[in-house]
C-alpha cells in the first residue's frame, strides 16, 4: 500500500482555502451569490440541453439558445463586475485541491497481483488489422508477436471470434490474446476464463478502456507483449448481461435503441437528434425498469451496468475509470429524466431528485414492456430476451500484464476524504 503524502495533503488544504477565500476577499459575502448565480446557468444550460435532444423545431432551437445565452450571459455579468479573474482563479485552485487530495492518501486495495512464474509456450494472439484506425500494422504487431513466439491469426469481417479462440484452445495454445477493440476481448476473455487460462491485452483498438484500467498504455500496444516474458497475474471479475460478457459495461435504453438505427454508423450525430425526441417524450418511448439487489427502480431512460463500479461522471485525475476490477460488484448508474425541472436537477449530481442513480449491486435484472431489449455490450449492438439478468463472476479471469505499467486510478467512487486528508496533513505538522 502507498504511503500517504504529507506534501501534497497541505497543498490540498492550502489550495481548498485558497478557492474559498478569492472570491470572498474580492467581494465579500456578495460572492455567495455570484456563486448561486452560476449554479443557476448550468441548471439553465441543463433544461436547454433537454430541450435540444428532446424536442424538434422551434423548442430545438430556444434550448441551443438557452444552452449558450445563460453560461455566456453569467461569464458577462462576472467580467462586468470586475470577478471574472476571481472566478477563474478559485475554480483553478478547487480543481489542484481535488487533485492534491485523491493522491494524497494511500492507495485503498486495488486489483491483487502475483508473479508470472511460467513462460507461455504456445500463446496465441487474434488480431483485428481495422481497430483503432490500423494500429495493428502502424505498430508492426504482427511480426513483434510473432518474434515473441505467439502464433498470430488476423481477423477479417466473416469470421466468428469465441470459434476462432476455441479452436486455438484445442490446439494447445496456454495463453490467449486479443489486438483489437473491447468488444472482440471480451469475447475471447470468455474463452480464456472457461479454459482457466491466462488472458493478455493488446490495446489496439480505439478507446480500449479496459486496457486503460489495467494500467497499460494505449500509445504504445506493443509495451503489452513485454507480460509474456516478464509479467504479473491480476484476477479480475467478469461481467454478464445473460449470456454476454462485458469487461466494460452493458448499457440499456435511449442510446441502446439509438445505435439500433442502420443509419447510426454513417451520421452517428444526426441519427441520434433525429430518433432521440421520440426514444425520450414520445408515446412509445421506451421506459426500463431495473432490480439492484433489493433496491427497485421505475421509469428509467437510460442504464448503465459495468464490470465493477466506475469512478464519478466528473473526475480531473481520471474520468470514468475503475479503481479496482476484483471487488465482486456491479457498478450501476441510471438516468431519469422526463421533463426540464428535471434535467436542471442534474447538476446536483448523483441523488439529484431520483435524475442520476449511482449504486453498486452483485445482480441487476432490467426489464421492459416488450419481449427484447437492445443493449451495448462493450459497445457492441445486441438484442437480448426481457428480462435482462446482469450478474458479475468474481475472479473469472487471469489477466497476465507487464511488470512496468501505468498506475491505476485510485479505488473508489472519486470523492475526496477531506477529513482524511485534513487529519493527514495536520499530523505532518505535529511531527517534529
Amino acid at each position: 500500500m502507498r504511503e500517504g503524502s504529507p506534501g501534497r495533503a497541505r497543498l490540498a488544504v492550502l489550495a481548498l482555502l485558497g478557492s474559498i477565500l478569492v472570491p470572498l476577499v474580492t467581494a465579500g459575502l456578495r460572492s455567495v451569490l455570484w456563486v448561486l448565480a452560476g449554479i443557476a446557468a448550468l441548471a439553465l444550460a441543463a433544461v436547454g440541453v433537454w430541450w435540444i435532444l428532446a424536442h424538434t423545431g422551434v423548442v430545438r432551437v430556444l434550448g441551443l439558445v438557452l444552452a449558450l445565452a445563460a453560461p455566456a450571459a453569467v461569464l458577462a455579468l462576472y467580467a462586468a463586475a470586475g470577478m471574472l479573474w476571481a472566478v477563474c482563479l478559485s475554480l483553478a485552485l478547487w480543481a489542484l485541491a481535488l487533485a492534491a487530495a485523491r493522491s494524497a492518501l494511500p492507495s485503498e486495495h486495488t486489483t491483487s497481483e502475483r508473479t508470472a512464474t511460467t513462460t507461455p509456450r504456445h500463446p496465441w494472439v487474434l488480431m483485428n488489422p481495422r481497430s483503432g484506425g490500423g494500429k495493428v500494422g502502424r505498430f508492426d504487431l504482427v511480426d513483434r508477436a510473432r518474434a515473441a513466439g505467439c502464433r498470430v491469426t488476423l481477423l477479417d469481417g466473416d469470421q466468428d471470434v469465441t470459434e476462432l479462440a476455441r479452436r486455438a484452445v484445442a490446439e494447445g495454445a496456454d495463453l490467449l490474446a486479443v489486438a483489437g477493440g473491447d468488444g472482440t476481448q471480451a469475447l475471447v476473455a470468455e474463452v480464456a476464463a472457461r479454459h482457466d487460462l491466462p488472458f493478455l491485452v493488446i490495446p489496439a483498438g480505439t478507446r480500449n478502456h479496459f486496457a486503460l484500467d489495467l494500467g497499460l498504455d494505449r500509445d504504445d500496444p506493443a509495451a503489452a507483449l513485454e507480460a509474456l516474458a516478464e509479467g504479473v497475474e491480476l484476477r479480475i471479475d467478469l461481467g454478464y448481461a445473460a449470456d454476454r460478457v462485458f469487461v466494460n459495461n452493458a448499457s440499456f435504453g435511449t442510446y441502446a435503441f439509438v445505435v439500433t438505427d442502420p443509419a447510426y454508423r454513417d451520421a452517428k450525430a444526426r441519427t441520434t437528434l433525429r430518433t432521440l425526441p421520440g426514444l425520450l417524450t414520445g408515446e412509445d418511448a421506451p421506459r426500463l425498469r431495473a432490480r439492484a439487489d433489493r433496491t427497485h427502480i421505475d421509469g428509467l431512460q437510460a442504464l448503465l451496468v459495468s464490470n465493477n463500479p466506475y469512478g464519478r461522471a466528473v473526475d480531473a485525475a481520471h474520468p470514468g475509470r475503475r479503481g479496482r476490477l476484483d471487488s465482486g460488484l456491479l457498478g450501476v448508474v441510471c438516468v431519469r429524466v422526463g421533463n426540464a425541472a428535471q434535467a436542471a436537477r442534474l447538476v446536483r449530481g448523483p441523488g439529484s431528485g431520483g435524475a442520476l442513480i449511482r449504486l453498486s449491486a452483485a445482480t441487476v435484472v432490467v426489464e421492459a414492456d416488450t419481449d427484447t431489449l437492445p443493449a451495448g455490450i462493450d459497445g457492441e449492438h445486441v438484442v437480448l430476451p426481457s428480462p435482462v439478468v446482469c450478474r458479475i463472476a468474481p475472479g473469472a479471469l487471469r489477466v497476465r500484464v507487464p511488470r512496468r505499467r501505468l498506475r491505476t486510478s485510485r479505488a473508489g467512487d472519486g470523492a475526496a476524504d477531506w477529513p482524511g486528508v485534513v487529519r493527514l496533513a495536520l499530523s505532518s505538522l505535529r511531527t517534529p
